[in-house]
């Protein structure tokens, strides 16, 4: 005879923050099935795990503001126990356990093991490459290193993630031909500095090294990296990436600013001539390479002559993607000791004012695609739309091909050959030509 079972906890893992924080999730909710448990990201729930981001001002707010809701709903019934994990909890702990105390229990970055016997499951050693994804099936983002050991003056990432540790080529093609037994096309390589991949394990920057073993990945399509450091950039890079069309020609190189004083305050490490020389060096290695970059207005001390300087730079290097964000005044970094003297509308003006800039330049490079062919992945179906990209442009951040559904039936995940017939300043219209 059955006895009554008792309710079986469903586990609801909300992701706030970036890619990085995407793959922690994913690497919790494969540890958390491993173990037999239900659960899923961003549905409902009785047990809720909010993985935190603490980056800058607005994405501490949206945490915050996610973790109170979720509290509400635990005073009201609707869950029965909340757990907060991430950047957030591991820079703020002590305070949010005084603010907000209704939360079950903290974990910091570095406390999965924790979080999970909090959940009533144990720290799997063995299930290297496993993760259940939440990205769409023809991509995956591929962790490749931990922490950074960079100085930069406005940045709170070594406090949240600690120092730099690279993971083994190994494990990460393990990684990746577990991911491509799933269906995954396209590797996304995220860290919070590519650049420096490898030195900790390898005594010498081991991306190149890296990029060689991923491709040799049966089912892997596309490599993309994604948060390289200018200041020490492994050259040999793009000779793999000219040499193996499964290297995107594509690469994610956040610069931050171009004036040499706001440079030096950053504590960047380069300068204005040495970043110029080094993204002509990338283009005249690699000619077709998409450059994304992204940009911080309002640094302290930043004057209206060092955003000239920066502005007139975006025109002339007529960046393929970019980005621009005003900056954020963090504490416990080492720029939280100079006086945050831009105003925030000022901030808001020089922001909008690159951002119009870059808008023309992509509405200018787009209207050149017109007429050409471009190998395309379809990520999904929207409206009367397929949404695809193509190897020039990464998910969510850059632009995406829009084919119309009148077209027939497509397959998300697969590849096509699309004849781009229109284009506005971050969307391309195209039409097939043929399947590859």
């Amino acid at each position: 005879m059955r006895t009554k079972t008792l309710k079986k906890n469903k586990i609801n893992v909300v992701t706030l923050g970036c890619s990085k924080n995407v793959y922690d999730s994913e690497v919790l909710m494969g540890q958390l099935k491993a173990n037999g448990k239900e659960v899923v990201h961003e549905e409902e729930g009785n047990v809720v795990v909010i993985n935190t981001c603490g980056f800058i001002a607005n994405a501490k707010e949206e945490s915050i503001n996610t973790i109170l809701e979720f509290v509400q709903k635990k005073k009201e019934g609707l869950v029965d126990k909340v757990f907060v994990t991430g950047c957030l909890s591991e820079r703020y702990k002590p305070d949010l356990q005084k603010e907000i105390p209704n939360v079950d229990q903290y974990f910091g970055t570095t406390e999965l093991p924790g979080l999970l016997k909090a959940l009533g499951a144990d720290y799997k050693h063995e299930l290297i490459g496993e993760r259940l994804t939440t990205t769409p099936k023809n991509y995956a983002y591929l962790k490749i290193a931990e922490g950074c050991d960079r100085p930069c003056s406005f940045c709170a990432i070594p406090i949240m993630r600690g120092k730099h540790r690279s993971t083994p080529i190994e494990a990460l093609v393990i990684e990746a031909q577990k991911l491509a037994a799933n269906g995954v096309k396209e590797l996304i390589l995220i860290a919070q500095d590519l650049t420096y991949y490898g030195l900790d394990l390898y005594k010498k920057r081991n991306l190149a090294e890296l990029l060689e073993a991923l491709v040799k990945v049966e089912g892997i399509e596309w490599i993309r990296l994604h948060y390289a450091f200018p200041t020490g950039f492994p050259m040999d890079v793009l000779d793999v990436m000219k040499r193996e069309a499964k290297v995107c020609n594509y690469i994610d190189i956040p610069l931050q600013h171009i004036a040499d004083p706001i440079l030096k305050s950053m504590r960047r490490g380069t300068t204005k001539a040495k970043t110029t020389k080094l993204l002509a060096q990338f283009r005249a290695a690699v000619p077709d390479m998409t450059i994304r970059t992204t940009l911080i207005v309002g640094y302290p001390g930043e004057t209206q002559e060092d955003f000239e300087t920066l502005r007139d730079w975006v025109t002339e290097q007529r960046f393929e993607r970019l980005g621009c964000f005003t900056y954020s005044h963090e504490e416990n970094t080492h720029a939280y000791n100079l006086e945050d003297d831009v105003p925030e509308e000022v901030k808001m003006e020089r922001a909008n004012e690159i951002m119009e800039i870059q808008s023309q330049i992509s509405w200018e490079l787009n209207q050149q695609k017109i007429g050409k062919v471009f190998n395309v992945i379809l990520d999904r179906k929207e409206g009367s739309y397929y949404v695809g990209r193509t190897e020039f442009d990464s998910p969510d951040v850059d632009n995406e091909v829009l084919i119309n559904t009148e077209t027939g039936y497509l397959k998300t995940g697969d590849f096509y050959q699309v004849k781009i017939t229109a284009a506005e300043d971050f969307d391309l219209y195209g039409e097939i030509v043929t399947t590859t």
